[in-house]
Order: structure tokens, then C-alpha cells, then sequence
């Protein structure tokens, strides 16, 4: 979505289950306006936070026009891939599977297409990587001629519609995950407390948490004489700075939530 879309949206890492909500990205192509709505992957689990991002996913396939189903090239299929398949199969939308990481030498592109072929008859199957951007056009004209006719949304300079509270935490998220390893990345969230404009506006300032699980993940969030903490909010403005017109300038402290992940109400609001 950040290649279709012109901008960064959507947080990436090398870990499962990085996106945790729908998150909108806005293609202006022309006269067609393409509103994308990225959920979180699929992930069988009976554990809360899991069979909540699966209650997300379904709700959206529901609520979409269509459906692009994006796949990982390199990576075997599943059970979990599979019980999506037949959940989009069973939609009725319109499908289009795009064949990500298409570019790289060990992507099982045939035996992909068969599976998808056998799974989603009828859907259109294209190849592309979006790191290089390859078949990024031909996968947007394709789209385009599923879209159905209907007026602009959003105005024409919208890549996104997202909120800058929910920008910074996600931008915070992403960093933390990465100067992480092991549990600490699933059993984090971010919680932004409050945000102001300071030196006319130039300035915004956004005090916030990282909360995690346990007092060992908080130490390993923190880092020795609080090393890791201040690497991630360094990363976390300058990308934030790339993202906004003005300079974001974060206060970001570590608490600890013990069994978030159990809590249904917090859920609730994490996940939408």
C-alpha cells in the first residue's frame, strides 16, 4: 500500500502480525480515486488479541468492493493462508492476487499461481514487488477497472486519512519492534497521552508510552542507561519529520500493562 499509495501508511517490519488496524490509503489515478484498507494478516489463534485481528479482517472483506489479496512469493503456503482463501472464495467480491517479492530468485512463482488459480477461480493474478515497484501500474489498472463509479471520497492531495495521534504511535510502534527481539515486539502497544503545538506551531510536541507485558520486557525496551529508548525515539523523528510539515519532538516512557493482550475493552480501542 505505501507503493501504491505514494507515501508511508502502513508500518513494516520483518515480523508477523506487525499491522494491527485497518489502516486507509488513497490512490489518485487520474479520474479514479481508489480507497485501499489495509488489515491485519490472519493469524489463527484462540488467544484475544489474535481472534480479534481475525474479526477485523473478516469485517472488512465484508465491507469491501473488492479484494486484493497480497502474497508472499517466498513463503509456503499454510493452513492459515489456505482458511483465507476459501473465506475470500466464499466473499463473492471481486479478487485480484498480486504476487509479491515476484523479483526474487527463490519466489515459487508456478506452483503459487496453481494453488491461487485452484483456490480463487476466476480471480486475476498478477506478479509484482513492491519494494522495486514493478507491476505496480498494471496492477492499478487492473483496479481501477473493478472500481465501481461513485464520487471522490477524499480530496486529491489525500495519500491517507489517519490522524496525526495515531500516525506518531504507529511510527513509535514500528521503531520499538525493530530495536527488539524474541517476545518483546508482540507484547508491546503505544499509547500517546497528549500532543501540542509549540514556537508558533513549528513544534509539536507528543508525550507518550510504550507498554509492555513485563518488568524484563520493560528493561529491554529501556536498555542500558536507557540506550535502546533513546535509539527508537531518535529513528521515530526523523522519519516522523519526513511524514509531517512541522517538527515532531517525542517524550516517550515505558510502562508496564500487565496481560494486556487479555483485556477485551483495551482491545476494543487498539483494534479498529
Amino acid at each position: 500500500m505505501n507503493g501504491l499509495c505514494g507515501g508511508k501508511i502502513a508500518i513494516v517490519s520483518p515480523l508477523p502480525q506487525t499491522t494491527r488496524n485497518r489502516v486507509r490509503g488513497i490512490l489518485n489515478a487520474g479520474d479514479v480515486q481508489l480507497v485501499f484498507v489495509d488489515t491485519p494478516g490472519y493469524h489463527a489463534s484462540e488467544k484475544k488479541l489474535n481472534k480479534r485481528l481475525m474479526e477485523l479482517v473478516i469485517s472488512t472483506v465484508a465491507e469491501a468492493e473488492a479484494v486484493l489479496y497480497v502474497v508472499d512469493s517466498v513463503r509456503p503456503f499454510g493452513e492459515e493462508e489456505r482458511t483465507l482463501m476459501g473465506i475470500l472464495s466464499r466473499s463473492g467480491k471481486p479478487i485480484v492476487a498480486a504476487l509479491n517479492k515476484a523479483d526474487l530468485p527463490a519466489a515459487d512463482r508456478e506452483e503459487k499461481k496453481r494453488e491461487l488459480a485452484a483456490a480463487l477461480p476466476g480471480s486475476e493474478l498478477l506478479e509484482i514487488s513492491a519494494l522495486k515497484g514493478s507491476g505496480l501500474d498494471g496492477l492499478i489498472r487492473v483496479l481501477c477497472g473493478l472500481a465501481p463509479e461513485g464520487e471522490r471520497l477524499y480530496p486529491e492531495e489525500y495519500y491517507t486519512d489517519q490522524e496525526p495521534e495515531f500516525r506518531i504511535s504507529e511510527i513509535v510502534r514500528e521503531k520499538a519492534i525493530c530495536h527488539t527481539r524474541e517476545e518483546v515486539p508482540h507484547a508491546l502497544y503505544v499509547k500517546m497521552e497528549d500532543l501540542e503545538f509549540k514556537e508558533k506551531g513549528r513544534v509539536l510536541w507528543a508525550r507518550g508510552f510504550i507498554l509492555v507485558e513485563r518488568e524484563s520486557q520493560k528493561g529491554i525496551l529501556v536498555g542500558k542507561g536507557g540506550s535502546v529508548i533513546k535509539k527508537i525515539v531518535s529513528d521515530a523523528e526523523k522519519e516522523l519529520a519526513e511524514l509531517f510539515p512541522y517538527f515532531v519532538k517525542l517524550d516517550i516512557r515505558v510502562k508496564v500493562d500487565k496481560d494486556w493482550r487479555k483485556n477485551d475493552a483495551l482491545l476494543k480501542r487498539l483494534i479498529r
